[in-house]
């Protein structure tokens, strides 16, 4: 995707919109319906230079008034169908429209929300939001308004040009000798139009990204008085996508009055040769009139076209970079025959001989040759210095990343062999950095089961040391907490998280840092609704705190991506290695020996 965002002038064409005929094959009834007015409306436009040829050569020429009224009422009955035509092509069009764009946006996001996290390395979530809100816009304007005007007007240019033909062969050979001096032109300034359109859309996109990322961390802007900072390089980004947009502006207005220019200016030497022939008297005065109706209807059509294509071109821009995210194949995903878990849960976790670089990192190593197991229903405390890899085995065995070499195995399957959804089932995570929704607390908690009772959410809460909180909540489970749960301390915070993982019920539970950065208040209630939770579950326990870890029953030591030393606090102290070195940077000496005798 970075590469098609880099290089916008790869594809100069309309063929990015054909990519969306699936989705418009799944409403093909309404398509017919307004193909069927489109056309309607187009013949009946073309019926009326007819009745003006007509009452031009016969009714003024032999005053009969009724033939007159007769065509009148014709035009009237005309001009009613056509009326009626047109509201319902309009209102099939733009419904068709708005179906597919918002199936098209539903289809992208559910794919981006499945996308491994190392496309979020080195992709901006705002980019990726700014392709799902303003290129969506950008389609729907083509798929409804923009392609029905185009097709409408290609149906009306064409039967303009074989009404012309039917009016005045030699006419009609002098305009139509005319047509390749107005089409090339259009066809070399849209493409020059749809690349500056792309230009100007990614312009766009990544100034949003840069306003998402700043209003979502508003507080810190403010905190570090960097307002202006930030509004600096805002301005920078909105200008960088002004001056994109009026170069795409400007592209499209030298198309449009150059094919007005040579449109135009072809009819009137046509229609000056066709008045020399009224003069002479080789052609009668109605046929003249018909033929110049016929040929302001051909020239409008192709008009109106110049300025649709311009706007087509930048549709196919859009679809183009929504397209490149539908495109996007991620790395993780199940296998086509997963094999089943064992049932009842086990709960044993493996890790044998693993290496790994993050994609973005890819000569650094993270883990080197890390090799461990769990027993179903132990609790093992993870503890090294920070960049020991600590993380990246909760990373690795939630696989949002594959290892690039040996296996983590779950239960005695290897992960990579399973289904994802059911992998992920069995796990449940209390992160470091806690995320929570702008919805209610209800929500929150749910998050890890929608279909979950308020009894058994309360029921979570409870366990989780959260309920006294929430009742005291103007709302209580109903409360909103606002974005990013901004309106919660972060022990309250945690203890969502955890009674979301609670709710969740799996087998096997991941705490990364579950009470770091907590007053000594939240910390007391976190750990304890941890206790709760921990209870007849596999736990893998990350920790920089080592007071939080006494109590596992095996501490893991990792530095440099593999495990230096294993053992329980005691014998780790005793044995004078890296974890002693860490507890006596944490503890003073006389707790260092009071924490020795702890059983």
């Amino acid at each position: 995707m970075e590469q098609a965002a880099a290089e916008p002038r790869k594809s100069r064409s309309l063929k990015p919109l054909s990519r969306l005929n699936p989705y418009l094959l799944r409403y093909r009834g309404m398509a017919l319906a307004a193909l069927f007015f489109l056309a309607l409306a187009a013949v009946t436009t073309l019926a009326l230079p007819l009745a003006v040829r007509r009452m031009i050569d016969h009714g003024f020429a032999s005053q009969d008034a009724s033939f007159i009224n007769d065509y009148f009422a014709m035009v009237i009955v005309l001009a009613l169908v056509m009326a009626v035509s047109s509201a319902m092509r309009y209102y099939y069009v733009i419904t068709i429209g708005d179906r597919i764009v918002s199936d098209l946006r539903r289809e992208v996001f559910s794919h981006v929300t499945r996308l491994s996290p190392a496309f979020y390395d080195i992709n901006q979530s705002g980019e990726i939001v700014s392709r799902l809100t303003a290129d969506a816009t950008q389609i729907r304007s083509a798929v409804g308004a923009s392609a029905s005007v185009a097709l409408r007007n290609t149906i009306m240019c064409l039967g303009a040009v074989v009404m012309m033909i039917y009016t005045s062969p030699k006419l009609s050979v002098m305009v139509l000798a005319a047509i390749p001096v107005i089409v090339f032109p259009l066809i070399a300034f849209g493409r020059s139009v749809r690349r500056r359109s792309r230009a100007a859309q990614d312009c766009l996109a990544e100034a949003s990204a840069f306003a998402g990322e700043s209003i979502g961390a508003s507080r810190t802007v403010q905190a570090f008085n960097a307002e202006a900072a930030a509004e600096a390089r805002y301005g920078r980004a909105v200008e960088d996508a002004f001056q994109a947009a009026r170069k795409a502006v400007k592209a499209r207005a030298v198309l449009t009055g150059v094919a007005i220019t040579l449109v135009f200016g072809s009819i009137a030497g046509v229609l000056w040769y066709g008045a020399q022939s009224v003069l002479n008297g080789t052609l009668s005065a109605g046929t003249l009139s018909q033929f110049v109706l016929y040929s302001v209807i051909a020239a409008s059509s192709l008009g109106q076209l110049s300025e649709v294509w311009g706007e087509l071109m930048q549709s196919a821009g859009a679809a183009e970079r929504l397209m490149e995210l539908i495109a996007e194949i991620s790395p993780i995903r199940s296998p086509e025959t997963p094999e089943l878990l064992p049932q009842p849960p086990l709960g044993e976790v493996r890790f044998e001989n693993l290496h790994f670089a993050y994609p973005s990192r890819p000569g650094r190593s993270a883990l080197k040759g890390l090799d461990f197991s769990v027993r179903g229903g132990e609790t093992v405390a993870i503890v090294g210095p920070s960049g020991a890899g600590k993380s990246t085995i909760f990373s690795l065995i939630l696989r949002f990343y594959d290892p690039a070499s040996g296996r983590i195995c779950l239960d005695g399957k290897d992960i990579r062999n399973v289904d994802l959804d059911a992998l992920r089932q069995r796990l449940a995570i209390v992160p470091q950095d806690v995320t929570i929704f702008s919805g209610t607390v209800h929500e929150n908690i749910a998050f890890s089961r929608p279909d979950a009772s308020r009894e058994q959410v309360i029921a979570a809460a409870r366990a989780a040391q959260a309920a006294e909180f929430i009742d005291k909540l103007d709302k209580g489970y109903d409360s909103r907490v606002g974005e990013r749960g901004v309106t919660l301390s972060g022990g309250q915070r945690q203890r969502i998280a955890i009674a979301r993982a609670i709710l969740k019920d799996a087998p096997v539970l991941l705490l990364d840092e579950a009470t770091s950065a907590l007053d000594a208040e939240s910390e007391t209630l976190v750990q304890k609704a941890l206790d709760e939770l921990m209870q007849n579950r596999t736990t893998l326990v990350i920790a920089h705190r080592l007071a939080t870890v006494l109590k596992a029953d095996r501490i893991l030591v990792v530095d440099d991506g593999r495990v230096v030393e294993q053992g329980t606090h005691q014998s780790l102290i005793r044995d004078g290695g890296l974890y002693a070195k860490l507890a006596r940077l944490q503890f003073h000496a006389s707790d260092e020996d009071r924490m020795a005798g702890v059983e």
